[in-house]
């Protein structure tokens, strides 16, 4: 017995004076210094509280927007509109993978069968390392590839165009809400599987938009050239549905966190559409009581010169510098440095629409979203969207003015940008900061 408490006791001197705090308490050591870096192209919004809602008269009566004071915590937003060449990024990696995927039924070198220990992953991953050519020569490949393409009968002039139809993006998201619900919590041990929401959408921007919303209007040219040229590149990128923007903002995420990992480096927030709150306290650039993005109750400056992208005029578009859309930053930006918050494009938010919401949203964080079924009926698919377009009058470029799209209908005038949460309260907040309360 004397033995065994000997032993005991030099067991417990041993553990205490090792690297376990001597019996305190002091945390999981050896955890990483993490910092935060900006995300590329994104500004940080501070957290703050705000009355959201028109500051001037509801003109057309329209009763949904009260005011109401709401509180935001901190997040990052994009500088500007998500653009076209940013949007064909996208476009690029979902053709990419799905050649990739084709050839590796062929070819195993453009899959990953198995993971480092030797496990086979199934299904498998592709191999972004092996170099993909479209214009190889091997025949093999070019019959495989050759499923990407038009086929004969539809082709202009013979043009090897790639079919969009074919551009699908298969994704996920977490349905923390029903996750979180009473009635799925009292059910104990449950499959997790069932909030794991899997969708498919193609991905491709519709550009029959620019035709389509305004009969009798030559505008054949926009949907010719304005998604895939050159000239184009830095204009916000249109004729993307609600459901599309959203899953560009999984494949961001995605993009991000896979480059990370690699790295064994820490993950970070989502990206993903800003809420219609949100969304109003950047645009106001920390000026409350505000009609404008710039602080001022007029659109134009003291010396007459417009000050966004809009319809100033009854017909007459182009008065303000602009015609449809124009370059994203091309007008002054906000307080906060965001641009174009009022006018070039009208903006998604993550927000279903409802007259009512701001009666019965909370008020931290406010947000009220829908997940609407592809067989809904068109009144549960309203999305908000915010900011006004080329093609609004002054009105809808107020920042508390709102209205909706259908989440499933694309138009010219709609874009979007994204927004991600801080991981913190605000900038300058830490353990060795004199900003800690």
């Amino acid at each position: 017995m004397k033995k065994f408490l000997l032993l005991l006791t030099t067991a417990t001197m041993l553990y205490s004076c090792g690297d376990q705090g001597r019996g305190h308490l002091i945390g999981v050591q050896g955890r990483e210094i993490w910092y935060q870096p900006d995300p590329f192209g994104m500004l940080f919004i501070p957290g703050g509280s705000y009355n959201m809602g028109n500051n001037d008269q509801d003109v057309p009566y329209a009763h949904v927007t009260q005011s109401k004071t709401v509180t935001v915590q901190a997040f990052w937003m994009d500088e500007t509109e998500i653009t076209n060449n940013e949007y064909r990024q996208f476009v690029e990696w979902v053709k990419d993978s799905i050649a990739r995927r084709l050839l590796g039924e062929v070819d195993e070198e453009f899959l990953i069968m198995e993971d480092e220990y030797g496990e086979p992953f199934e299904p498998p991953f592709l191999n972004w390392d092996k170099k993909l050519r479209w214009d190889s020569k091997e025949e093999e490949v070019r019959e495989v590839l050759a499923e990407m393409y038009l086929p004969e009968h539809e082709r202009y002039y013979r043009r090897k165009e790639i079919d969009t139809r074919k551009l699908n993006f298969e994704y996920y998201w977490i349905d923390y809400k029903s996750a979180a619900s009473h009635a799925n919590r009292q059910q104990g041990m449950i499959d997790r599987s069932q909030f794991i929401i899997k969708r498919v959408d193609n991905i491709y921007p519709d550009t029959l938009a620019w035709i389509r919303d305004f009969t009798y209007a030559y505008n054949e040219p926009m949907a010719q050239n304005y998604f895939w040229h050159p000239a184009y590149d830095h204009y916000p990128v249109v004729g993307v549905n609600w459901l599309q923007a959203r899953a560009f903002t999984v494949w961001r995420t995605q993009l991000l966190n896979d480059y990370l990992i690699t790295r064994e480096q820490t993950i970070v927030n989502d990206f993903r559409l800003p809420t219609e709150s949100e969304w109003e306290w950047a645009a106001r650039g920390g000026l409350d009581l505000s009609s404008f993005p710039w602080g001022s109750p007029y659109i134009r400056n003291s010396d007459g010169c417009f000050l966004g992208n809009y319809k100033p005029l009854r017909g007459n578009y182009a008065d303000d510098g602009g015609f449809h859309t124009v370059v994203v930053g091309h007008y002054a930006p906000n307080d906060f440095g965001l641009y174009d918050m009022a006018g070039n494009v009208s903006e998604w938010t993550s927000n279903a629409y409802d007259e009512s919401a701001y009666n019965f949203a909370h008020d931290l964080n406010m947000d009220y979203t829908f997940e609407a079924k592809d067989t809904d009926p068109a009144v549960l698919k309203r999305k908000v969207i915010r900011g006004g377009s080329w093609k609004d009058i002054g009105y809808f470029m107020q920042v508390g003015t709102r209205t909706y799209e259908y989440q499933d209908t694309a138009k010219c005038y709609v874009g979007f940008r994204c927004a991600q949460t801080y991981l913190g309260r605000q900038k300058g907040d830490g353990p060795n900061s004199s900003n800690v309360y």
